[in-house]
């Protein structure tokens, strides 16, 4: 009898799993592999920010689940996790309904053998007032979505106001110094620089204010602070306000409080500090972290029953005794590149090995402008990286995703699609 391996959430880990373990074990028929999703698309999470800014538009670099097990070898399905039963190996999914409310799939329970749960994470606002009701996030394609179409609806306020001679600017407030606040607020900044040519005349630099604000003492801790200083310097010479070492304490409409210093005023606020797990894990029956990642053992297994695994952002998986894997996309890639070794191992009768993480190093993109990171040679050699060169990098870790997903041939061809997308497209997507 086929085991069943059932793969919850198909971001950058879960959607690479669903792939290799499909094209190993679900054609050959050794295995039925079944990925779970909410959306029908998928959308490398670290394109997010050029979402939201309008860089990009998400058409062109979404991949279709569906299309995606018919070719590898897997099946899909379309639903949202309620649920876990470790006693009976089940998993429950809630119903499925139309935009009016009317359900169109009912709620339905699903049997596994192996249940790897690659789920993701969302923002942490740790347990700030006023984050939910006045922030935007940038968790799923909707949130940038939502906070895109309202972007655009201040700019052509904005426009309107200052074509009819008001002095009106703009102003929006990024909460979170990491790589998606920094990356969108370059982002940001080169997307009011094109507005001119797309018919909002009397919009520019001038009339747009960003505030960046990080409650730790650099930008990108992650980063040497060498490169951080430089990522700091680069985004103050593009007119970004940087506020370091001040945590907002409250959120109103409008408004950061915070800890020293004056209110922050702004027209849009975006929280980007921090990561978590769903709140919905505690209900499972699974030992978490306070921030309600799922701690697993050196093989990905969960404390609480080895028959399910976790990976990405909402795994705690341990580097040493005080450290833990970052959520990065580099570590979800680790992880389901592991973990699926390690499955075909068993199947082989082989016995499984451990996670190793490994640091790659990071990279941030400030835009059209320039990127910086550095490349991890060793444990302690770290070497920085600056302008073009990081920029090619940066932009190969996407590509690289897509290897895995489509192999070489089609990433190229991918490669190739997306230029002639963006010679023949605007630059900004403006609806």
């Amino acid at each position: 009898m086929q085991e069943q391996i059932v793969i919850v959430g198909g971001g950058a880990g879960g959607l690479e799993l669903a792939t290799m373990l499909g094209r190993k074990l679900g054609r050959s028929e050794q295995a039925k592999v079944t990925l779970i999703d909410r959306n029908s698309t998928h959308l490398w999470k670290p394109l997010l920010h050029e979402v939201a800014s309008g860089a990009l538009d998400s058409r062109m670099a979404e991949l279709d689940y569906r299309g995606q097990s018919a070719r590898c070898g897997f099946e899909f399905l379309l639903g949202t996790l309620e649920s876990v039963d470790k006693d009976n190996k089940t998993i429950q999914l809630a119903a499925i309904c139309d935009d009016r409310g009317k359900e169109v799939v009912a709620a339905r329970s699903l049997s596994y053998d192996r249940l790897v749960l690659a789920i993701g994470g969302v923002t942490a606002d740790f347990g700030t007032p006023g984050v939910t009701d006045h922030s935007y996030f940038l968790d799923s394609l909707r949130q940038a979505d939502r906070f895109h179409e309202h972007l655009l609806n201040e700019f052509l306020r904005v426009n309107k106001s200052i074509g009819e001679g008001n002095a009106t600017k703009l102003s929006l407030a990024i909460v979170g110094g990491g790589a998606t606040g920094v990356e969108l607020a370059a982002e940001l900044i080169h997307s009011v620089s094109l507005l001119s040519i797309y018919g909002l005349s009397h919009l520019d630099r001038k009339h747009f204010e960003v505030c960046l604000v990080e409650a730790k003492q650099r930008l990108l801790p992650e980063l040497p602070e060498r490169l951080s200083k430089l990522v700091e310097k680069k985004l103050s010479s593009l007119g970004v306000e940087v506020m370091l070492n001040n945590p907002v304490i409250e959120v109103k409409e409008n408004t950061l409080v915070l800890g020293e210093g004056e209110p922050i005023q702004a027209d849009l606020i975006v929280w980007a500090a921090g990561v978590r797990a769903p709140d919905i894990v505690k209900d499972w029956g699974l030992e978490t972290r306070k921030n309600n990642q799922i701690k697993v053992n050196q093989y990905l297994q969960t404390l609480s029953d080895e028959a399910i695994y976790a990976l990405g952002d909402c795994a705690a998986c341990p580097i040493d005794d005080e450290r833990w894997v970052p959520p990065r996309a580099q570590s979800a890639h680790q992880m389901a590149k592991r973990l699926y070794r390690n499955i075909v191992r068993e199947y082989q009768l082989q016995p499984p090995k451990r996670f190793v993480y490994k640091d790659r190093g990071s990279l941030v993109s400030l835009s059209r402008y320039s990127a910086v990171g550095n490349f991890m040679q060793s444990k302690s050699l770290s070497v920085p990286l600056e302008g073009t060169l990081a920029r090619w990098a940066y932009a190969s870790l996407y590509r690289l995703h897509q290897r895995v997903l489509h192999g070489w041939w089609k990433m190229f061809l991918l490669l190739l699609v997306d230029k002639l997308k963006r010679a023949v497209k605007p630059r900004l997507k403006l609806h």
